[in-house]
C-alpha cells in the first residue's frame, strides 16, 4: 500500500504536513465548538477535538513509512 502511495505522487513530507495540520486543526475544532455551541456540553468540544487529533498519529506513520521508499 505505501509503494503505491509513493508511487501516486505521495511523499512523507506531505504526511507530515498533515499530521501538523490535523493537530492545528484539531484545536481549532475544540476551540470553535466551544465557542459557537455555547448550549451544548463541554465534552462535546473535547470530542470534536480528539477526534480530528486521532488522525495525526496516522499520518505521521503514514509519513515514517514512505520515509523508506525515498531513500
Amino acid at each position: 500500500m505505501l509503494k503505491k502511495l509513493h508511487d501516486m505522487g505521495l511523499r512523507s513530507d506531505h504526511c507530515y504536513m498533515a499530521g501538523f495540520a490535523s493537530i492545528a486543526l484539531s484545536f481549532g475544532c475544540w476551540l470553535a465548538s466551544k465557542q459557537f455551541e455555547k448550549g451544548a456540553e463541554i465534552d462535546r468540544a473535547d470530542r470534536w477535538g480528539i477526534f480530528v487529533g486521532e488522525w495525526a498519529p496516522t499520518f505521521i506513520a503514514l509519513g515514517n513509512g514512505l520515509q523508506s521508499y525515498e531513500k
